[in-house]
């Protein structure tokens, strides 16, 4: 309960699931570096947000296929907030493509984004995070599909089930520095990433799903401001579910399909 974060970054957080977890942090007292891949202008507007809070924000760019390159973002970010005790990697991409119809360049370019960049930007939060000697909060927005794979999703899987691994073994080398490493794994989320920008998702219907609606991404956002604080000390290696029981459904949902549609993606 003695750990204080005062700086953190959020990556990837222009929009969705990232900007609500910059503001959220922000209202947990965190000043927050911004990053952004194409939306300089959505990051800008998340930096504004953070700083109505009364906290200080700065934003780069920061392209986590860029690989070692983007560490060097990291590091520019932590020595303008002047120190990092919270890194969360949000930064992801997919598409939607049978394996036997992936290229091998598209298989590469969704694991350098998921799993080669995030590797890479976390090592180098962990490193700061070392030297600081104050402990630290490391936490990667997965995705159910860390725990279920999902056709047509065969490399975004495979990265994020990686992403999953990579972060149990930061916790396994890192709880001797009193640094913690988590994944939060969302299920259906109402973002600009999935299509649904603007989209209010208690006014959406989703039979599917135990909660009967996609999640906010506030809702995410609270769970990582968990994990980011104090209260969460002693919670390291794990994966947090939120997908409104999404995962639970897999049974049902496999003995009531009548079609085979689910065979494409």
């Amino acid at each position: 309960m003695t750990f204080e974060a005062r700086y953190a970054i959020v990556t990837a957080s222009d929009s969705g699931i990232g900007k609500a977890t910059a503001v959220a942090l922000a209202q947990e007292g965190m000043d927050v570096g911004v990053t952004w891949h194409s939306d300089s202008d959505g990051a800008e507007a998340t930096a504004d947000e953070v700083r109505s809070t009364g906290r200080r924000a700065y934003v780069a760019q920061l392209d986590t296929s860029d690989v070692p390159a983007c560490g060097e973002v990291v590091d520019d970010l932590a020595g303008q907030l002047g120190g990092l005790d919270v890194f969360v990697n949000n930064a992801g991409t997919g598409a939607a493509s049978l394996l036997l119809d992936t290229s091998y360049e598209d298989w590469r370019k969704i694991v350098a984004v998921d799993l080669d960049g995030a590797f890479v930007c976390l090592q180098r939060a962990a490193r700061r995070m070392v030297d600081g000697r104050s402990g630290g909060r490391l936490i990667a927005v997965t995705s159910v599909h860390e725990h279920q794979p999902r056709v047509g999703s065969g490399a975004y899987d495979a990265a994020k089930h990686g992403l999953g691994g990579l972060m149990k073994t930061f916790a396994l080398e890192l709880g001797r520095y009193g640094i913690t490493a988590n994944s939060v794994a969302p299920g259906e989320i109402a973002t600009p990433m999935t299509g649904q920008e603007d989209q209010d998702p208690y006014e959406q219907e989703r039979p599917g799903i135990p909660l009967r609606r996609p999640g906010d991404a506030r809702e995410i956002a609270a769970v990582i401001a968990f994990l980011a604080g104090p209260r969460a000390g002693y919670v390291t290696g794990a994966s947090w579910v939120v997908d409104g029981g999404m995962l639970q459904m897999g049974p049902q949902g496999g003995s009531h399909i009548e079609s085979d549609d689910w065979r494409t993606p």
